[in-house]
């Protein structure tokens, strides 16, 4: 049996994926570990449970297939930041994306004339999940531990020094960290003057496609020598490619805990105002978009209130057949999502979740329709923000666990007004990552293409038509309430 090995390290778990070498996953293992929270606004991690996670996925693997994998490549969550001595050892909790202690930060730099030039020239809004605002907070806030630091490294660079004992980052991470010049392909030295530090601090940016032979059996005694492992990109550009969205034209959209849209350019979409993403997949494609905050987990804490504090599949089902029964615009219902905050297209941590327009005549389905339409209307507000500069987007593919919820697709449909197609329904990242290995070891030329028959969800007009107006008061609703979500923030932080 021959196969390569995609994984994708995660937020919440290390989840690798078989792939046959005609790119058909057909084996997952997955090993998950927690986060902890000692502060408000703290989200940290202990690095070595995810390497051991990493270890156990691959033996998984490999003990259910029975073969070693031809070939192994990686996808990483962005944002992560470790400080480590110079044997990469830890020298703190890793700090993930989630994390919002530099978002006074963030706010102040965001909208100045050298954080614009920043997030130009690197394509990473400027926010408190980015590196370089942690740098910051670091250096302004623990100085001992900033002046202790060898290196500040993601969690994708801890692992490939675990397996080769190099500092190493791809393209991708780089291009997410705030500090990385995604034309010139170095580290941007205005950031870097800004975090107060040299290039020197950080590990030596290769592409996407550079891979190195597994040599060192101590680390993973179950993994055959010889075998090419590719260090990759970032989890959200691999999840277009799992997707097959890496052509102008195609965009993806993921809903997990967190939501993101992003479509393929040759080029950089740098949007000021709206902030949109613009990271590296590989030598000739940009992955541009932009990430909300409130996915999934927008609709777990809606079921929780609803069902009890832990939700099982059969309360899911049974939400969106109840959702099913309500008509497009939840009776007149809008919801803003922003329970954790948002980030694109408006980036404010200091925003929250809100009910409008809720009168006498509305029951418990219409309020839960109207947080699954909340959802939608944020990414179709990303979206937007997208579309102004990117080529015309005909079709959007779909991935996420929202994709096993006919409702939910067929109401995103019907918001964005695009066909929408599912295409991988769980997986794209670690997917992507696989594609990369059977590219790199040249058992394909091209990255796969959609071939088969799909399942796609068109826009009902008539549902459409009502999206669209009740799209204008759910913009109109931020700018009208900012202020006040604002002074509540102030009021309980």
């Amino acid at each position: 049996m021959k196969y390569v090995l995609g994984i994708d390290i995660g937020t919440g778990s290390v989840k690798a994926v078989a792939v046959d070498l005609d790119g058909k996953s057909f084996e997952v293992s997955q090993q998950h570990y927690p986060f902890s929270a000692p502060k408000p606004g703290y989200h940290e991690q202990d690095p070595e449970l995810i390497w051991s996670a990493f270890s156990i996925s691959i033996k998984g693997i490999i003990d259910k297939t029975g073969a070693q994998p031809s070939a192994i490549s990686l996808s990483s969550a962005m944002h992560s930041f470790i400080v480590v001595d110079e044997n990469c050892k830890p020298l703190a909790p890793m700090i993930t994306w989630a994390d919002s202690r530099s978002s006074e930060i963030a706010a102040k730099l965001r909208n100045t004339e050298r954080g614009i030039a920043i997030y130009t020239a690197t394509g990473t809004p400027i926010h408190a999940m980015s590196p370089l605002c942690k740098l910051i907070w670091l250096k302004e806030n623990n100085g001992e531990l900033f002046r202790k630091a060898h290196k500040f490294i993601s969690i994708k660079e801890f692992i490939w020094y675990k397996l080769f004992k190099e500092f190493t980052i791809d393209h991708s991470i780089a291009s997410s960290t705030s500090l990385f010049d995604i034309v010139e392909l170095k580290w941007y030295d205005d950031a870097l003057r800004l975090a107060g530090i040299s290039a020197s601090l950080l590990s030596k940016p290769v592409t996407t496609d550079y891979y190195k032979e597994y040599k060192d059996p101590s680390s993973l005694n179950f993994l055959k020598t010889g075998i090419p492992i590719i260090i990759g990109a970032s989890d959200g550009c691999l999840a277009n490619l799992g997707s097959m969205a890496n052509k102008p034209g195609i965009a993806a959209i993921t809903i997990g805990t967190s939501g993101a849209i992003r479509v393929a350019s040759n080029k950089p979409l740098p949007n000021p105002s709206a902030m949109t993403f613009s990271y590296i997949l590989d030598k000739e494609t940009f992955i541009c978009g932009g990430p909300i905050n409130n996915g999934g987990v927008a609709m777990q804490w809606w079921l929780k209130n609803i069902s009890g504090p832990d939700p099982k599949n059969d309360d899911y089902n049974k939400l969106f057949e109840q959702i099913a029964l309500v008509s497009a615009g939840s009776n007149g219902l809008i919801f803003l999502p922003y329970l954790t905050g948002e980030r694109a297209p408006i980036w404010d941590g200091e925003s929250c979740g809100n009910f409008f327009g809720v009168k006498l005549q509305h029951k418990q389905p219409d309020f839960s329709r109207a947080v699954m339409e909340g959802i939608c209307y944020a990414l179709k507000d990303v979206l937007d923000a997208v579309q102004q500069n990117s080529k015309l987007i005909t079709q959007i593919n779909v991935s996420g666990g929202f994709t096993k919820s006919d409702v939910w697709v067929q109401t995103l449909a019907d918001i964005t007004g695009k066909n929408l197609a599912i295409l991988q329904a769980d997986d794209a990242s670690a997917v992507g990552a696989a594609f990369m290995a059977l590219k790199n070891i040249g058992v394909i030329k091209e990255y796969p293409s959609v071939t088969a028959d799909l399942k796609v969800f068109k826009p009902q007009t008539q549902n459409t038509e009502v999206y669209s107006r009740n799209f204008t008061i759910y913009r109109q609703l931020y700018s009208d309430l900012k202020e006040t979500m604002h002074k509540v923030y102030k009021m309980n932080n």
